[in-house]
This record gives structure tokens, C-alpha cells and sequence, in this order.
């Protein structure tokens, strides 16, 4: 069990919010071809269709999932949570 202090301290935590991000994949791009894009161009990502989103905190993947509908916006359900680093 945690002493009171420490229970205290991480409750804190809780309520500061942190930036998540889930990377469905990622290319490179020279200005020039960025500069072509225009509505209705698709941009080829490294990454197959159907394959797990990473999502990430302050940059670093937590976790793994797949992209669902929610209503009229889209989600990810987490289907694996990733070792921290030092645990790989």
C-alpha cells in the first residue's frame, strides 16, 4: 500500500492533461510533392490497410489499436497496451 503523501502526489497527476496521438502511418515528402497535394489526392502511407494504429504519448507508444466509427467522428479501440521501453 502507498503512503498517504504518495497516493496523494499521483492523484494529482490525474488531472493534467497530456497530448495523445494515434499514428496510422507515415511517409516522406519533398515540398515539391507537397506542394502538388490538392483535394482528393491520396498520400501513400508505410503502413498496409487494416494494420494496428500506434498511439502515442508526449511521443512515445503506449499502446496499439484499430480505428472504429464513433457516431459521425473516428476512435481507436486499444487492442494491446506496449511495454515501456526498459521492459523490451
Amino acid at each position: 500500500m502507498m503512503p498517504r503523501e504518495e497516493k496523494s502526489s499521483l492523484d494529482a497527476l490525474r488531472a493534467v492533461p497530456l497530448e495523445v496521438t494515434a499514428l496510422l502511418g507515415t511517409c516522406r515528402l519533398s515540398v515539391a510533392q507537397l506542394m502538388e497535394l490538392g483535394q482528393g489526392s491520396v498520400v501513400e502511407l508505410d503502413r498496409p490497410a487494416g494494420a494496428p494504429v500506434d498511439v502515442l504519448v508526449g511521443g512515445t507508444a503506449i499502446a496499439r489499436g484499430e480505428i472504429v466509427a464513433v457516431g459521425d467522428c473516428f476512435g481507436v479501440r486499444v487492442t494491446e497496451i506496449v511495454a515501456p521501453p526498459e521492459h523490451r
